[in-house]
């Protein structure tokens, strides 16, 4: 009877733990405790390493996800859809870009607020946007130009 009685209560708390790690997960992740929020727009040239459930970040904090991204049949711009928690208010001159972790990192939106001080409402499509940059392509710049790392012209030499 002791046997049973300690598996019992064993397996209660390992319950227990488990409802705990399913808790932590879900806040650490932003599932859970959604909380109030606003969508805005952004057109962005490129949107390379970005997708649906892609963090937006405002200082480095998460503030929102991307929850849907669509291609543009008139300007050929990838429209994304950002979801901003109610409690952050951005000035109406916000810039919104595709930023990297790192030079091996993921992707995330980044906004960078202006000095306005008209904010945002629901719905409204930021203006200034910077799309991803490609690491292939800048090396491709760098190497195509000689690899000197100037732009600055060599002397011709005199005659």
């Amino acid at each position: 009877m002791a046997g049973t009685l300690t598996e019992t209560v064993t397996g209660g708390l390992v319950l227990i733990a488990a409802a705990g790690f399913i808790v932590y997960g879900s806040k650490l992740s932003g599932f859970a405790g959604g909380g109030a929020s606003y969508p805005l727009t952004a057109s962005f040239r490129s949107v390379e390493g970005v997708t649906v459930g892609t963090d937006v970040r405002l200082a480095g904090v998460k503030v929102g996800t991307v929850t849907d991204l669509k291609l543009n049949n008139e300007t050929f711009f990838a429209d994304a859809t950002l979801s901003v928690g109610a409690d952050v208010q951005l000035p109406d001159d916000t810039e919104a870009r595709i930023a990297s972790e790192g030079l091996l990192g993921g992707s995330f939106v980044e906004l960078l607020p202006g000095g306005s001080l008209t904010n945002y409402k629901p719905g409204d499509e930021i203006e200034f946007t910077q799309g991803s940059v490609s690491l292939i392509e800048l090396l491709l710049k760098y190497v195509g130009g000689g690899g000197s790392g100037s732009d600055a012209a060599e002397p011709e030499p005199a005659e």
